[in-house]
């Protein structure tokens, strides 16, 4: 039996997950509408009709929202949370919303780190992912959450201590678009043979990121790499070099916990494999069982 809704609203995706009681998801929605393709800010029809089904069946039931939904950009902005935090003051900092049509909705809030010594690092989305893994599976280690900003996050007993963003997706589709890197890319053939050589050869050469990114135009220029293979090249670069950024920033990487989806994950736990870290792959539905355990924790379910 139900007994949450559960949403994750980002920039580009809308995933909404029905939790029973053990955490474990009923049903699922996925569609394209992030908030991004919100027209005029009207976020509350467009959650009304992608959940109609469930708002009528279930309306008794309470509403986590996550993500970007959260954000300035979003429907309702929510505070950050500084780290360290505890699950449970993340919980606490659940915002209670009430739309116009009288639904009253939780909003999760997001994590930021500062300091007199460093920049402000935030996470809006991430944390509620992290929760359900550390919850019910790990309480200690490093965490990645793989994206177009990657987060690496280091955790003890259920306290989140600290994180750090790596832009390292968004340089990607950068470089690939908009940069002379890409004029020598044909379509993408899968190759895990280029992805390999990227991490390698960045692991090899110390020189600046800065000089090593522009082999990704003089190997395919000099016959020395099929053009469909040079994307693949590139990404294993990037990967590479934001290990590097970690193994070189904290203390040295033994085991490393991905929590992620699909081939980018796949990625990045074969990318720390090369260089020599164990990388764990997380169970999948972690946001929902995010979801569950800050609902939980909040006394909005049993």
């Amino acid at each position: 039996m139900p007994v949450l809704i559960g949403v994750d609203w980002g920039t580009s995706s809308f995933r909404a997950y029905l939790i029973n009681r053990d955490g474990g998801v009923v049903d699922f929605i996925s569609t394209a509408e992030g908030i991004l393709s919100v027209r005029d800010g009207d976020f509350e029809s467009v959650f009304e009709r992608l959940l109609a089904d469930w708002l009528r069946d279930y309306s008794s039931l309470p509403v986590l929202l996550s993500g970007m939904i959260t954000s300035k950009n979003g429907w309702f902005e929510v505070d950050y949370v500084q780290v360290p935090a505890e699950v449970s003051s993340i919980a606490s900092a659940l915002a209670a919303f009430k739309t116009s049509r009288g639904r009253k909705l939780h909003f999760v809030t997001g994590l930021a780190v500062t300091g007199a010594e460093m920049a402000p690092d935030v996470m809006r989305g991430e944390e509620t992912e992290l929760i359900g893994q550390i919850c019910h599976h790990d309480s200690d280690g490093l965490f990645l959450l793989p994206g177009t900003h990657s987060k690496w996050v280091r955790v003890k007993d259920h306290r989140i201590l600290d994180f750090q963003t790596f832009m390292t997706g968004e340089v990607y589709a950068l470089l690939k678009q908009h940069s002379i890197l890409g004029k020598l890319m044909s379509c993408d053939s899968e190759s895990s043979e280029a992805f390999d050589r990227g991490v390698l050869w960045r692991t090899a050469h110390s020189a600046s990121i800065l000089h090593v990114l522009f082999s990704v135009r003089t190997f395919p220029l000099f016959g020395q790499m099929d053009s469909e293979h040079v994307a693949d090249y590139l990404s294993g670069l990037l990967i590479a070099e934001e290990i590097s950024g970690m193994l070189n920033s904290w203390e040295k990487l033994a085991e490393v916990t991905v929590i992620g989806r699909g081939d980018l994950a796949g990625r990045y736990c074969r990318a720390l494999g090369l260089m020599g870290v164990n990388a764990i792959a997380a169970p999948q539905g972690m946001v929902a069982r995010g979801h569950y355990e800050l609902a939980r924790q909040r006394g909005l379910i049993e």
